[in-house]
């Protein structure tokens, strides 16, 4: 059976949120929060679309994925952020995510949210900015991206993400769009590439799973599984599961197996006993 494409993943149901909050003044600046029917306290997955970092590809498509893991009892944040096209970039783009993700606590009492166990998932370019949501508190000071106190981050799970940036510039994986992210090569933007890299804040401290399509074009398997070795010989506990008959898109289609196996996975994170 031939992969999903691009297609499939735009022609997904659209799946309406329970509520929309605005966390910032920009027309991007806005997160779905999906709710269990169950009283909470609720666990929290903040979910981060991918589309190699474009302005062509917005949340919408994971509405049914965020409801299937509603569902199961734990409260999704599927959020929204500047991309290339429409304000996004350095430092912008993860500015956001990190916005996104500490707004949070402004809406946790409404909504009944267990904030020490919220975990970030993101598909593709969003895997890179939820792994990079657990990184961030390694930034030094000086650093554009900085923050304070941010949320802790509980755990990741980065569905065919991109965790080295430098070598997903080197082997174009998105096209140039990690260098127009950044603002130029690794060798052009040295800074930039170790702020925003997942690879470059490694050790995350944090439990990171890594699902990935053996048959993933987009993003090819042995780019994370490379990370995930550097991840361990750091110390971090990076786990990864390399899907036969499974491309890049399948996994954030709640209609399939890859999808099913994310949400075990998940669920054991935020649950676990």
């Amino acid at each position: 059976m031939s992969c999903q494409t691009v297609e499939h993943y735009q022609q997904l149901p659209i799946v309406p949120a329970d509520h929309r909050y605005a966390y910032g003044a920009d027309a991007s600046h806005f997160a779905d929060l999906f709710l269990p029917a169950a009283p909470g306290p609720h666990p929290v997955l903040v979910l981060i679309h991918g589309g190699c970092w474009q302005a062509a590809y917005g949340l919408e498509p994971l509405g049914q994925l965020a409801r299937a893991i509603a569902v199961q009892g734990i409260a999704v944040w599927n959020i929204e952020y500047r991309r290339l096209g429409n304000g996004g970039g350095w430092p912008h783009t993860l500015l956001d995510a990190g916005a996104a993700l500490d707004f949070l606590p402004t809406i946790a009492k409404a909504a009944c949210l267990d904030l020490s166990r919220v975990v970030t998932a993101g598909h593709s370019a969003g895997g890179q900015l939820a792994l990079w949501l657990a990184g961030r508190r390694r930034l030094p000071v000086r650093s554009l991206l900085y923050a304070p106190a941010p949320l802790p981050v509980y755990g990741v799970i980065s569905l065919a993400g991109i965790p080295d940036l430098a070598a997903a510039a080197r082997e174009g994986i998105c096209g140039a769009a990690v260098s127009n992210l950044l603002g130029g090569s690794p060798q052009q933007r040295t800074e930039h590439y170790a702020a925003a890299s997942p690879y470059a804040l490694t050790p995350l401290g944090v439990h990171h799973l890594h699902i990935h399509g053996e048959d993933d074009e987009v993003v090819p398997v042995e780019s994370v599984r490379r990370y995930v070795s550097y991840a361990l010989q750091a110390g971090d506990q990076a786990t990864m599961l390399a899907l036969p008959a499974a491309g890049h898109f399948e996994l954030v289609d709640a209609r399939t197996h890859a999808a099913a196996v994310f949400l075990r996975a998940l669920t054991h994170l935020v649950k676990p006993g």
